[in-house]
């Protein structure tokens, strides 16, 4: 069971994780197994601007959907927000339940600035 210093040492949106720069994880998405891509964004940031393929699965609702997602503990998984805090508590959470994961090093301000493709509207049936 976490205590209340873990719940908060977890959520905790400062410090330090492992991250991957927006150019080498537009070269890892072109890899024969390339990472799952978890924006934790709020479903209408995700909409309005996302890389192709990321998943939505807001930060306050990812504790509980992270099973229900079923993801392969063997892949990656980066974690993205808009500006590299968000993703900060998503990285703990992940990596506390076994997996490998990194943020986007500066979030999805980073992708835009670097000029990197996107996707937007709504996600297809």
């Amino acid at each position: 069971m976490m205590s209340l210093w873990d719940d908060l040492r977890t959520w905790n949106p400062f410090g330090s994780v492992p991250e991957i720069a927006p150019r080498d994880l537009l070269e890892s998405l072109r890899a024969e197994a390339p990472p799952v891509l978890l924006d934790v964004r709020t479903a209408l940031e995700w909409e309005k601007s996302r890389i192709a393929g990321a998943l939505n699965v807001p930060i306050l609702s990812l504790g509980d959907r992270l099973a229900a997602l079923a993801l392969d503990p063997a892949r990656p998984v980066v974690a993205i927000c808009l500006s590299a805090h968000r993703s900060v508590p998503a990285v703990r959470l992940l990596r506390e339940r076994g997996y490998v994961a990194a943020q986007l090093a500066g979030g999805m301000l980073a992708w835009w600035s670097a000029k990197l493709p996107v996707v937007k509207g709504a996600a297809e049936p």
